[in-house]
């Protein structure tokens, strides 16, 4: 299992003999609790899968390590349990709980969070706002209204238990359970029979859920191209449940089923303004994930070519708009649960991905988000960049079907068909990845299966999409000299020279625009220490001609 952000190892150096190092250690159980919770796998080689096969851990040890992290962290509870392996080696299995109401520290005042797979400090203007977004986490499983199940709306409940029992994405175990069963499994019910917070806003009847702080509220404003309000529709009568909330706000809202016409052949292909799985995923976010501890509405705004969602609150602390496609934190765990399982929205960590892939399939820009003082806004473009996206896409599924249902890898494609050649540092950033090498699980298919072409080495290289995948798609994509072999880059310069000699670099990518600047000079610039042309002047105002 790879290191991330509920997994670590940790060699068995790190707790015995003069090597070790309890205070890094600490350091890594406080980054856990004020996350998600984790494990620490004392015992086991960062280079390795299994701990040596001759690796026994002892009862001793075991305290040992429990009482010196105890001595050094503040809110951290661990549960240690020796496990042995199928190798026959034994290493201690640290679980770190999620500290859900107080925030985890070191007892030298350190506190940390967990981003990826790795424990960073959490800087000193954000540590206010981590206690004070703290109350948010747990809110959906507190009792603050007395109210008994028998009180709640029966058929909101009847229709609750009907979809858990139906979906496929609920075990056997679960849909075999009483309904009271049920309703403690998801958090709706606490330990003593009284509605959770959640509970009521699911279940509860229209003054149950009014009295609750704070049911979402969603209004649907439509601008005009001079941003004007030209409509407007609010839900805060608190009738609904969060699922009755989406259907009902997908349903009361035309522009979504609005579409673009593109030509396909001899027909007529309709890419929808708004697709549907965006949009749903979209709204979820905005339900499933906002602070319920903070009052607020949830915008909608229609413009003529965008739609931009923006919901109360910040984001949870470690994520932020340039990792949100990495970093998974559940505000609101339980409702996510409940939403996931009846196929309601994506699950963990998938949701931003499928809204990504969807968006590139279309031919349109990814998901901007962004975040405010005290809001999140998502805004999705309503243009379509590239017209012939989809037909190039629908060709990959019907020649390439392993490769289609490889979401990484579709991401990727779509990011380097818009750009048509992009390298590998600039993919890098906008798929978020902190590292080059992490690259790899996006293209390797794609490059294995020769989809995507790749030019240079190591942070050099480039990739753009293979001109045989266009062709057979008969996608009429515009041609460019931004994927211009080196050799042809080559004589392109020396015709180029032929009609204008004496040129700078700048006039001669004037008349080139499509040829990167960067990749032009660094070709001209060789061809003279080649002596394949000539120059004059100094290095900034040097001018090129043939010999």
């Amino acid at each position: 299992m790879k290191e991330n952000q509920t997994y670590d190892r940790k060699s068995l150096r790190s707790v015995y003999g003069k090597t070790a190092d309890f205070d890094e250690i600490a350091k890594d159980c406080v980054a856990f609790a004020n996350r998600e919770g984790g494990h620490l796998a004392i015992g086991i080689e960062d280079d390795q899968e299994l701990p040596d096969p001759s690796q026994r851990i002892s009862d001793a040890l075991k305290e040992t390590v429990v009482k010196r992290i105890n001595e050094r962290t503040i809110n951290v509870a661990l549960v240690p349990n020796i496990i042995r392996m199928e190798n026959g080696g034994e290493y201690l299995d640290l679980e770190v709980l999620r500290s859900a109401v107080s925030i985890a520290s070191t007892t030298k005042g350190g506190y940390f969070i967990r981003d990826n797979d790795e424990s960073k400090p959490i800087a000193p203007d954000e540590l206010l706002r981590a206690i004070t977004d703290k109350p948010s986490f747990s809110w959906e499983t507190k009792v603050t209204l007395k109210y008994k199940i028998d009180q709640c709306d029966k058929e909101k409940l009847e229709n609750l238990i009907e979809k858990i029992r139906s979906s496929d994405r609920v075990s056997a175990f679960v849909k075999s359970m009483t309904t009271e069963e049920t309703l403690e499994y998801y958090s709706l019910v606490g330990d003593d029979g009284y509605l959770t917070n959640l509970g009521v806003l699911w279940l509860g009847t229209q003054p149950q859920r009014a009295r609750l702080l704070y049911s979402p509220t969603v209004q649907f404003i439509r601008y005009d191209a001079g941003g004007n309000k030209v409509f407007k529709q609010v839900w805060d009568d608190y009738a609904l449940n969060p699922d009755e909330l989406l259907t009902a706000i997908w349903n009361s809202v035309p522009d979504w089923r609005e579409s673009n016409e593109v030509s396909d052949g001899l027909w007529r292909k309709e890419i929808p303004a708004y697709d549907e799985k965006v949009v749903r995923e979209t709204l979820c976010n905005a339900i499933a994930h906002r602070p319920y501890t903070t009052r607020g509405d949830v915008f909608i705004n229609i413009y003529p070519d965008r739609m931009e969602v923006v919901n109360p609150g910040r984001l949870p602390l470690g994520v932020t708009p340039e990792n949100i496609l990495r970093t998974t934190v559940k505000r609101n765990k339980e409702l996510s649960r409940l939403f996931y399982a009846l196929h309601i929205m994506e699950g963990e960590g998938s949701g931003y991905d499928l809204m990504y892939e969807t968006q590139l399939s279309l031919g349109k820009s990814i998901p901007v988000v962004k975040e405010g003082e005290d809001s999140v806004s998502v805004t999705i473009e309503r243009k379509i960049i590239s017209k012939e996206a989809s037909r190039i896409y629908d060709y990959l599924q019907y020649a390439y079907p392993e490769v289609i249902s490889h979401q990484k890898a579709m991401i990727a494609f779509g990011l380097i068909l818009q750009e048509e050649i992009i390298a590998s540092e600039t993919l890098s950033r906008k798929l978020q990845l902190p590292e080059a090498d992490r690259l790899r699980s996006y293209v390797d298919i794609l490059c294995t299966k020769n989809i995507v072409l790749t030019r240079g080495r190591g942070k050099g290289t480039k990739y753009y999409v293979n001109p045989y995948i266009i062709s057979n798609s008969r996608a009429n994509i515009r041609t460019t000299l931004k994927t211009i072999e080196p050799y042809r880059l080559k004589e392109l310069i020396l015709q180029d020279l032929k009609y204008h000699p004496k040129s700078l670099v700048s006039e001669m990518s004037e008349r080139l625009p499509d040829v990167s600047f960067t990749e032009l000079q660094k070709q001209v610039r060789k061809m003279a220490s080649n002596g394949e042309v000539l120059f004059e002047g100094g290095r900034k105002y040097r001018r090129y001609s043939l010999p």
